[in-house]
């Protein structure tokens, strides 16, 4: 009867074992990364455009810094293209990069897609590469930023 037991322990520890294996083998760490496009698009002109203009006013746009934050990612669209949105709305919404938050009205009531739109503006200015950008945005470096200071 000990033996029985034993053998049993035995094996729920083995299938335990194997079970944990082969999650960990078909897990992908690379995967958890939101879409982006790791280059410039080949023109922009190709791609939807941000809201510009008289589209960037009516009640989605309540405080400033929603129309302002628009303005900024239209001066970097390219590197925008090139980032991830850790609001995961490529999940969500099907975006294909943080540049596609500002093609609709997501930027607006999204926190996540706003700060990090300044954030690539920022850093962009700074001279920044579109891969240090992603760097920091992997790091959360964005969330430091107040929208009602900008």
């Amino acid at each position: 009867m000990k033996n029985r037991s034993r053998s049993r322990w035995i094996l729920g520890i083995a299938a335990c074992v194997l079970t944990g294996a082969s999650y960990a083998q078909w897990s992908n760490p690379a995967d958890d990364v939101p879409a982006y496009h790791p280059s410039a698009p080949l023109t922009v002109a190709s791609l939807p455009p941000i809201l510009s203009g008289k589209q960037l006013t009516g009640p989605q746009f309540q405080y400033p810094w929603q129309k302002h934050v628009y303005q900024k990612v239209a001066k970097v669209s390219n590197v925008a293209y090139q980032l991830p949105c850790n609001c995961r709305c490529d999940r969500a919404l099907g975006h294909t990069s943080l540049r596609s938050c500002f093609e609709g009205l997501h930027g607006t009531e999204c926190a996540t897609c706003a700060k990090e739109g300044f954030y690539a503006y920022q850093e962009t200015t700074l001279g920044k590469t579109p891969a240090e950008i992603r760097a920091g945005i992997a790091h959360h470096d964005y969330e430091a930023i107040d929208l009602n200071q900008q």
